[in-house]
């Protein structure tokens, strides 16, 4: 089979089409035939030794994505061949190999059918950003639940893929989304998407203008895509008992955090955990985001798909922030 070879940990500039074995499926797993595969910013981190893994090489990235069931190993029931399925998270792409590649093996337990009305574009992209975005929203109580209906959500990096799930399941559960995005054109399309407010964080005057828009309210969640100088600005913006949920860190170390400022207002700081999730959670929780959406009449948003061939240039794409998940297009 054809695939997209990482034979070190240079990045992704020094990827390789190749040919290599075709994988067959063990007990519990399934063989899919990949119709499409999405590109994630840990891709690009393992790629870098950046991410805690370090799978053996050659390495194929890709941890989401669509594709034929061709067969099936042993003791599996769940699922048949000839079926369409979306790939859940598991430890493809991360200590397996991916789904940059025109076949791949994953458990049985960690496919999912594509939902009604879905395009097969729209669920290749929404599995991992979406889990990732429940978590972050829901991960401050035992048991997980959403923050109370009116709470105010400030989402950073919000036109990304965690970003624009984040929005959107923000406001599935009645909450007010306060989304951050640099470009003009983007900002619009978050309003769409449903956002409340949406502001540059490069304004200087950031933090009292999104002070003067939720007043009386303060933030009670940050999902933060982005760390870097941005994080304390949001640590200032939290009100008593306000938390941060950490995804990413696109904009680079957090300069000389105090933490300080967490004592007062007894401010919290997680981070967020996609591994964290069994098979069984979740598929339980997709099952949920996929009624949230349906309950709000939207969907993912896809921002481009590329053609198998132009992989680097689809991680060229990811690179420049876009405006939902970014696909490629395998067969």
């Amino acid at each position: 089979m054809r695939a997209w070879l990482m034979d070190s940990f240079t990045g992704v500039d020094h990827l390789r089409l190749g040919e290599i074995a075709d994988p067959l499926p063990g007990p519990g797993e399934v063989l899919l035939r990949m119709r499409l595969a999405a590109l994630n910013p840990a891709d690009a981190f393992l790629a870098l030794a950046q991410y805690p893994a370090k799978p053996p090489l050659p390495h194929i990235l890709g941890r989401d994505g669509v594709g034929e069931v061709v067969a099936v190993g042993p003791g599996v029931e769940s699922v048949r061949a000839g079926e369409t399925a979306g790939i859940l998270r598991c430890h493809a792409g991360v200590d397996t190999r991916g789904t940059l590649a025109e076949l791949t093996v994953v458990p049985a337990g960690s496919v999912a059918p594509v939902p009604a009305g879905w395009t097969l574009e729209e669920m290749a992209g929404a599995p991992l950003v979406f889990l990732t975005a429940f978590q972050a929203l829901t991960q401050w109580s035992d048991p997980p639940a959403p923050p109370p209906a009116g709470s105010v959500v400030l989402v950073t990096g919000a036109s990304g893929g965690v970003g624009v799930a984040s929005v959107l399941l923000g406001k599935s559960m009645g909450l007010i989304v306060v989304a951050l995005s640099r470009n003009p054109q983007k900002g619009a399309r978050l309003k769409q998407l449903g956002a409340d407010f949406v502001f540059d964080p490069a304004d200087a005057n950031l933090r009292k203008n999104v002070a003067t828009a939720i007043a009386p309210k303060k933030v009670d969640l940050v999902v933060d895509n982005v760390a870097g100088a941005l994080f304390n600005q949001a640590i200032a913006l939290l009100g008593y008992g306000g938390k941060i949920s950490v995804v990413g860190r696109s904009g680079g170390a957090v300069p000389e955090f105090n933490t300080a400022t967490l004592f007062f207002r007894r401010n919290r700081i997680g981070g967020v955990a996609v591994g964290d999730y069994t098979p069984e959670t979740a598929q339980a929780d997709f099952r949920e985001i996929t009624r949230r959406l349906e309950q709000i009449g939207r969907k993912p948003v896809v921002d481009s798909v590329f053609p198998f061939e132009d992989v680097k240039a689809a991680f060229a794409r990811l690179d420049q922030g876009p405006m939902g998940k970014v696909l490629v297009r395998v067969q």
